[in-house]
C-alpha cells in the first residue's frame, strides 16, 4: 500500500523537537550535577552532548535522504547488514523507547502527584498509575490516524518551547546567593586526575544523552513525508538547533537561579524557577503544564516506534498481523498496541527513573552506533544518486566516527557505572537475535507443509 504523503518540513520539526525535549531536561540535570561535582564539568557535558548531537544529526539526515522510507529505522539495518540485526536492534530500540515512555511519563507523575495528590499520597505506586494513565490517553489520541496526532503534535510541541523559553527567563529574577565553593572529590580522597574527570564526564554523558536522544527515529517517517529528501535532513537539523540552544539556556537558568550545589539535590527544578517568575502559584502552574507536555512525549514515541514494527512485519520478520491498519484512520492498530503495552509493563517492573535512566541509554547506545555506522554502506550503495537531489554533509567521515566513538563511551561509562545493566542489555540483543533466526525457521517449515 502506498503511503500517504501527509506531513511537512514543520509538522517534521516539530517532532524532531518532540522526540528530543521529553521531561528529560526537568529532570536529568540533577543527574549530570551530581556526577559533575562542578559547574565546569557540568555544562562541559552539555556542550559535549550537543556536539555530538550535531554529529548524529547530520549523520542521520543523510541517511534518511539517501533511504527515505516508513519504518527506516528498521530497514537501514536489515539492507546494510542481516535482518537479524536489525531485527534485534529495532527490538531492543522499541523496548528501550517504551522505556523512555515509561521513565518521562514517571518524571510528568512526579510534578503532578505535587498538585492533586496530599503528602501522603505522593508515592511511587501512585505516580506508576499516573504515569500510566498518560500513556493511554495518547494510546486513544493515535488511534485517531497520523493527521490528528501531528497537528496535536504541533500544538503540544508550541507550547512545550514556549514553556521553555518562559523557565528561561527566570535569570532575570533573582540570583541564588550560597557561600558554598563546589570542589571536585574522588573516592581516594587524592587530588583529581584526567582520568576522574573524563570517567565523571562518561557518567554525566550517560543522563546527558538521554536528554538528547531521540531524533534518529524521524527517518521512520520517510515514506509519509512530502519532498522526503530536502524535508528530512531539514527538520532534522532545524528541530536540533532549537533543541540545543534551549538546552544550553535552561540549563544556565537552573546554575544561576537554584545554585549548582542546591541543584545535585533539587526536586522539581522547572517548577522552582517558575516560582522565582510567578510566586507560589508558579509551582503548580508549571508542575500542570510540564505533566501536559509529557503527553508530547508520549504522543510523538506512540507515532514513531509502531512504523518500525511495521516495518518488520512487511519484511516478515514479524507477523503479518504487525502490517495491519484501520480503514477509517489508516493507523497501524497491532504495532501501536504492542508499544503501548511495552511501555506500561516497563513502567511497573522499573519503577524508578535512575534504574530505567541506564537500562534505556545501554539499549539506545547499542542501536545508534550500528546505526549511525550504516551510513559508509549507503554511501556506496547510493553513490549513484543525483547529488542535488539528497542532502550530503561535509566533514565526513570525521562526523560519524565522532559520533559513535561518543556513543561507544557511554555504553562503557554505564558498564563501569551499572554492569548488570550492560549485560542485561547483550543478553537481550541475543536473545531477539535467536528468537529472529527460531521465528524464520518455523515460518520455512510452515511453507514447506502448506506447498
Amino acid at each position: 500500500m502506498q503511503e500517504k504523503k501527509q506531513l511537512s518540513l514543520f509538522d517534521l520539526s516539530m517532532i524532531v523537537v518532540s522526540l528530543v525535549i521529553g521531561m528529560g531536561i526537568f529532570r536529568t540535570p540533577v543527574n549530570v550535577a551530581s556526577k559533575a561535582q562542578i559547574p565546569e564539568l557540568f555544562f562541559l557535558a552539555w556542550i559535549v552532548g550537543g556536539f555530538v548531537a550535531i554529529c548524529g544529526a547530520l549523520t542521520y539526515a543523510e541517511i534518511g535522504s539517501r533511504y527515505p522510507v516508513t519504518g527506516g529505522y528498521y530497514k537501514i539495518f536489515s539492507v546494510c547488514y542481516h535482518p537479524s540485526i536489525a531485527f534485534a536492534i529495532n527490538c531492543i530500540i522499541v523496548v528501550s523507547n517504551a522505556a523512555s515512555v515509561a521513565g518521562v511519563s514517571l518524571i510528568g507523575a512526579e510534578y503532578l502527584s505535587k498538585v492533586i495528590l496530599d503528602p501522603a499520597m505522593q508515592t511511587g505506586e501512585y505516580r506508576i498509575v499516573i504515569a500510566a494513565i498518560s500513556i493511554i490517553i495518547f494510546y486513544a489520541v493515535n488511534l485517531l490516524g497520523l493527521k490528528t496526532s501531528s497537528k496535536t503534535q504541533n500544538v503540544l510541541t508550541v507550547i512545550k518551547i514556549v514553556m521553555v523559553l518562559t523557565l528561561i527567563g527566570a535569570v532575570f529574577f533573582g540570583e541564588q546567593t550560597t557561600n558554598i565553593t563546589p570542589i571536585f572529590n574522588t573516592a581516594s580522597g587524592e587530588p583529581a586526575t584526567w582520568s576522574d574527570y573524563g570517567k565523571a564526564l562518561g557518567l554525566c554523558l550517560i543522563a546527558v544523552s538521554f536528554s538528547f536522544g531521540g531524533y534518529q527515529q524521524t527517518i521512520n517517517f520517510g515514506g509519509e513525508v512530502k519532498d522526503a529528501k530536502k524535508v528530512i535532513p531539514r527538520s532534522i537539523i532545524l528541530g536540533l538547533a532549537i533543541i540545543i540552544s534551549l538546552y544550553l539556556a535552561i540549563n544556565y537558568a537552573y546554575v544561576h537561579v537554584i545554585g549548582f550545589e542546591q541543584l545535585k539535590t533539587a526536586e522539581s527544578i522547572a517548577a522552582i524557577l517558575a516560582g522565582k517568575i510567578f510566586g507560589p502559584i508558579g509551582f503548580t502552574l508549571l508542575s500542570v503544564l510540564i505533566y501536559l507536555s509529557v503527553l508530547g512525549y508520549v504522543n510523538v514515541n506512540l507515532l514513531s516506534n509502531p512504523r518500525a514494527m511495521y516495518a518488520m512485519g512487511e519484511e516478515k520478520a514479524l507477523p503479518s498481523i504487525f502490517t495491519k491498519k484501520t480503514k477509517k484512520h489508516d493507523v497501524m492498530i497491532v504495532s501501536l498496541t504492542l508499544f503501548t503495552i511495552i511501555a506500561i509493563l516497563t513502567l511497573f517492573y522499573a519503577k524508578t527513573f535512575d534504574k530505567i535512566l541506564n537500562y534505556t541509554i545501554f539499549l539506545d547506545s547499542v542501536g545508534m552506533m550500528f546505526s549511525a555506522a550504516a551510513i559508509f554502506y549507503l554511501r556506496k550503495t547510493t553513490a549513484h544518486l543525483d547529488k542535488k537531489t539528497i542532502y550530503t554533509m561535509k566533514f565526513y567521515p570525521i562526523m560519524p566516527i565522532i559520533f559513535i566513538a561518543a556513543y561507544l563511551f557511554v555504553t562503557v561509562s554505564i558498564y563501569n557505572d551499572d554492569p548488570n545493566a550492560a549485560l542485561n542489555g547483550l543478553i537481550i540483543f541475543l536473545g531477539f537475535v535467536i528468537i529472529y533466526f527460531l521465528t524464520k525457521y518455523f515460518n520455512t517449515r510452515k511453507e514447506k507443509r502448506t506447498n
